[in-house]
């Protein structure tokens, strides 16, 4: 595909309908972090950087790029790690992070409605004040919730109670031809045609572009408590998962955490972890309305730990002892990437009870390709968060080893049965590997969705597939 590259003209069009030149940025004003995502390997600078702060200048903007073929790459804090933020094709970055309001708080229908660029933190700060829960928990706090619904972020709370899709009502987007659809809404069921909101949610930008969002809310629990359970050995923690999702008991999170992972994160924070002493922990939470309902569902889970040889359950039932856990949880690819020089991600989903063997895998891969691997994730649901990091290798080897190191890793997760992203998505940096894991039927069924919203190929093009 070809694109048209952008001109004094195209400058000067689009600053007539910003209005504001502070906003409109190119040429040496464009900050270098425009070309980058998080992990920043996938680079490239856009021409030219618009900071939108409503819908209807993001449909002027789309309007005039699909009427002139101007690649447009929306874009919210930047931080994914699969390069799906990155303008790969140049023309237009669609900086989102200023349509940052909290529109509409609906406590008669428990819906929060916000613009794209309110950051996940903000929301949750939010509602919890007013004795109201948003589900969806995602490491990156500082993650837009726009990110969110582009990548259908999960984290840690998905066990019990699901992923970003399962908490987005309703939708207002913007098709690559600039027209502003509603989709969805504060109904609580819908069953009127194609559910055009659930392919938006997870589309990574590829189909259209979200300018506002009605989420779902839950009554805040009133306790949580959550349980730190070391293990001899990582197979004997993750093996236990499957009788703590079979029992009576229902975790809000099931998070699995190496020694080597934990270590760094004391150095990184300065600050000692309740217990580093042994080579794996779990880390349980549960939440409900008064300490007895949680103790009930807790006890019944630290007893099958116990059973399946777990060396101690350490209780946290202090926000002291809340913040020290989860601190370092939160801490953790912060952490493993201040600890090498550069270092590529892969977030597989496997099978709950592959998760152990996934692991165990990534040790031989460590040993066989002599490069260090460090790993943490969601043993709940399979979700692992798997960090190749480059060290003191030189380009061309850590290039290499990367490229082989991550074959293997993408070829075991399809024997077991898994997906190539949990939550992180495709973006440019996974495609290869989705085209594997993709039947050609099933990636030409979605090639025919994105030429029918998008037909010049204008939107965050060169992603997903």
């Amino acid at each position: 595909m070809s694109y048209k590259k952008i001109s004094n003209e195209d400058i000067q069009y689009i600053l007539s309908v910003i209005g504001d030149g502070e906003r409109v940025l190119f040429g040496d004003n464009i900050n270098e972090d425009y070309s980058h995502d998080e992990l920043g390997a996938v680079r490239k600078l856009p021409e030219l950087v618009v900071q939108a702060i409503t819908a209807e200048e993001v449909s002027a903007i789309m309007k005039y790029a699909y009427e002139n073929t101007i690649a447009v790459t929306p874009r919210g804090s930047g931080t994914g790690l699969v390069g799906a933020a990155v303008p790969i094709e140049g023309g237009i970055v669609l900086d989102l992070s200023r349509m940052n309001r909290i529109l509409e708080l609906d406590e008669e229908n428990l819906t929060l409605t916000v613009e794209p660029g309110v950051l996940l933190m903000d929301i949750s700060k939010y509602v919890q004040e007013r004795e109201l829960f948003y589900p969806p928990d995602p490491g990156e706090k500082t993650a837009t919730i726009g990110g969110n619904i582009s990548t259908n972020a999960g984290g840690m709370r998905a066990v019990k109670y699901g992923v970003t899709r399962d908490y987005v009502r309703g939708l207002q987007a913007v098709l690559a031809n600039g027209e502003i659809v509603e989709l969805g809404g504060k109904v609580v069921k819908n069953s009127s045609g194609y559910s055009l909101k659930e392919l938006i949610v997870g589309s990574e930008g590829t189909l259209a572009i979200v300018t506002k969002a009605i989420l779902k809310l839950l009554p805040l629990p009133k306790k949580a408590i959550s349980l730190l359970i070391p293990f001899p050995s990582l197979e004997a923690a993750i093996e236990t998962v499957p009788s703590i999702i079979k029992s009576k008991a229902v975790p809000t999170a099931i998070e699995f955490m190496q020694r080597a992972a934990i270590l760094a994160a004391e150095e990184f924070l300065g600050k000692k972890f309740p217990d580093s002493s042994s080579d794996a922990y779990l880390l349980l939470t549960f939440d409900g309305n008064s300490k007895e309902e949680v103790e009930r569902s807790y006890e019944g889970a630290a007893d099958i730990c116990l059973k399946a040889g777990a060396l101690d359950v350490y209780i946290s039932d202090t926000e002291e002892r809340q913040e020290a856990i989860w601190s370092a949880r939160g801490a953790f690819l912060e952490a493993i990437k201040a600890s090498t020089t550069e270092m590529d991600e892969v977030d597989v989903v496997v099978p709950r009870n592959s998760v152990a063997e996934f692991v165990k895998f990534t040790h031989e891969l460590e040993k066989e390709f002599s490069i260090r691997i460090r790993s943490f994730g969601h043993a709940g649901d399979g979700n692992l968060h798997i960090y190749i990091l480059r060290d003191d290798l030189t380009e061309e080897i850590w290039n290499r080893k990367l490229h082989d190191v991550m074959e293997c890793m993408y070829k075991k997760a399809r024997e077991l049965k898994g997906q190539v992203s949990g939550e992180h998505g495709i973006g440019f940096a996974k495609k290869p590997y989705l085209n594997e894991a993709l039947s050609p039927t099933v990636l030409n069924i979605m090639k025919g969705i994105k030429l029918t919203m998008d037909p010049k190929n204008i939107l965050n093009p060169g992603k997903v597939f």
